[in-house]
């Protein structure tokens, strides 16, 4: 079992930045495939950015360039730095692990999501 909590969002206007952390406890957190997803109002939850057991990282593009996921093993904890908000950003962001190795990215991850965060809402304004 893995136990995730979001932290660090905010409001902020567009061209801002903000960084979000996401805490691990329970099982092994450097085994698992890390995620940022993102649900903003009338839409489906999406994949942003994954980081894998080693850190490699991939985007969604529309956040590549601006968003930067990183892993602290050491104190079982997930990032996202945000710059260059935009409105079109604004959305509940969601801190995701799975236990796999080969769906890693973005794209492939969500059905393969063991673990949720509760989420933290992050509002830009233009």
């Amino acid at each position: 079992q893995v136990q995730l909590q979001e932290s660090g969002g905010g409001s902020v206007q567009s061209g801002g930045s903000l960084r979000l952390s996401c805490a691990a406890s329970g099982s092994p957190y450097s085994s698992y495939c890390m995620a940022w997803f993102r649900q903003a109002p009338g839409k489906e939850r999406e994949g942003i950015a994954t980081i894998n057991t080693v850190s490699s990282t991939t985007y969604a593009d529309s956040v590549k360039g601006r968003f930067t996921i990183s892993r602290d093993n050491a104190k079982n904890t997930l990032y996202l730095q945000m710059n260059s908000l935009k409105p079109e950003d604004t959305a509940m962001y969601y801190c995701a692990a799975g236990l796999t190795a080969s769906y890693c990215d973005y794209s492939s991850l969500g059905p393969r999501v063991s673990y949720w965060g509760q989420g933290t809402q992050v509002t830009v304004s233009s």
